[in-house]
């Protein structure tokens, strides 16, 4: 039986883990966690039975708290209360499925202690990678990803890596790929949630609608497999049937197919390094059609171009990146910044910053707290 922590299991990551969990068996969820989704949460721990549950808003954990208050479980608030819930169980596997950079702490944590993480967080690899790093070395964790295409490549990469060329990140494009400047400079937030693809939270559904994504796809990469950002390729693949692919020296490339459904991803790391069957639809060749494959455009997408930018200047310009971009979705997601108006901030707010080489966790949660208030005081200054 395999321990899991489950954070943000109300989110679409989180529930299709539980649908992964409920598939396979073999699972015990000792802790899960959501910021505000009270009645489903509540729903989840009546399921599952864990030992803790956890909310990141006050006013919803303090109803949670009372209504589950006959049970014996422990309630707990906020990233603290995470990171005490970790502490305090026996735990096989981490699933980070939170968005933006409070998974940072929480991921580093397990690490810390030992603990697998499969990460479906990709800002905390974006964000912490040097650090992340640093404590992966140190306790022999694993970090098995969750994102379809690092999977994708991870399963694709020979152990040896011999005569290894690049790696090449599929994107879908996003439901502008097609679209012109004077389009683009159009589109609402409604528009821009729209993937043609998948079904994914708003967040990550924005960064696909602008590249950010795959640029922090980029990164972590860069991190995830130790291959330098020149080694890295992103390649618009519209059908997201080939999940990413890897290049050797030879001019073999090995690639990962199959329909763009994330619990496959899911599933393959919670039961990494083993396969296991599923009853979920499969594949058919015969009804693929075509599969194509483009160069990204990225003056139209320029969020892409950043991404390679900040990886390469290292140091702590990715933190900034990440937060910015954060701060940017939000500020377009409620109408007060136009879509093309998302890269400028964020590279407003990167022009900004004084980068520094030797950090810790409180420096870098410092530069990511100043890089969101520079966000908002350049919003203000556009406007």
């Amino acid at each position: 039986m395999k321990k899991i922590a489950l954070l943000g299991s109300t989110g679409s990551i989180g529930t299709q883990t539980l649908e992964v969990i409920d598939e396979l068996q073999g699972f015990k969820v000792q802790i899960l966690s959501a910021h505000k989704n009270t009645d489903l949460i509540i729903q989840q721990v009546h399921k599952y039975n864990p030992e803790f549950v956890i909310l990141t808003h006050w006013d919803s954990f303090k109803l949670v708290e009372e209504r589950l208050k006959d049970l014996s479980l422990k309630v707990l608030y906020g990233i603290e209360g995470i990171l005490q819930s970790l502490e305090a169980t026996d735990l096989d596997l981490l699933i980070t499925a939170v968005s933006g950079a409070s998974g940072i702490r929480p991921t580093l944590k397990a690490i810390e202690l030992g603990i697998d993480v499969a990460l479906a967080n990709k800002e905390t690899i974006v964000a912490a990678g040097e650090l992340v790093e640093r404590a992966q070395k140190k306790s022999g964790a694993k970090i098995i990803p969750v994102d379809s295409e690092h999977s994708a490549i991870m399963q694709c990469l020979e152990p040896q890596r011999q005569a290894l060329g690049k790696i090449i990140l599929t994107a879908s494009g996003g439901p502008f790929r097609n679209y012109s400047k004077e389009e683009l400079a159009k589109v609402t937030p409604k528009e821009a949630l729209k993937h043609p693809n998948w079904n994914m939270g708003k967040k990550i559904t924005i960064d696909s609608a602008t590249m950010m994504n795959k640029g922090l796809e980029v990164i972590e990469a860069h991190w995830l497999f130790s291959v330098p950002y020149e080694d890295i390729e992103v390649v618009i693949h519209p059908q997201s049937i080939v999940h990413s692919m890897v290049k050797y020296g030879d001019g073999s490339i090995l690639a990962h197919l199959g329909l763009p459904d994330m619990r496959v991803p899911i599933q393959y790391a919670l039961t990494y390094p083993n396969r296991t069957t599923n009853s979920f639809p499969k594949l058919d060749l015969t009804k693929v059609g075509k599969l194509e494959f483009f160069p990204p455009d990225m003056e139209r997408f320029p969020c892409l171009k950043l991404a390679y930018e900040v990886g390469k200047k290292g140091q702590t310009f990715p933190t900034v990146l990440n937060a910015a971009n954060e701060v940017a979705v939000e500020l377009f997601l409620q109408g007060n910044l136009t879509f093309l108006e998302i890269p400028l901030l964020i590279e407003k707010v990167l022009e900004k910053h004084n980068p520094i080489d030797d950090y810790c966790l409180d420096d870098l949660l410092e530069i990511d707290k100043w890089a969101r208030i520079e966000a908002e005081r350049q919003y203000l200054l556009l406007g």
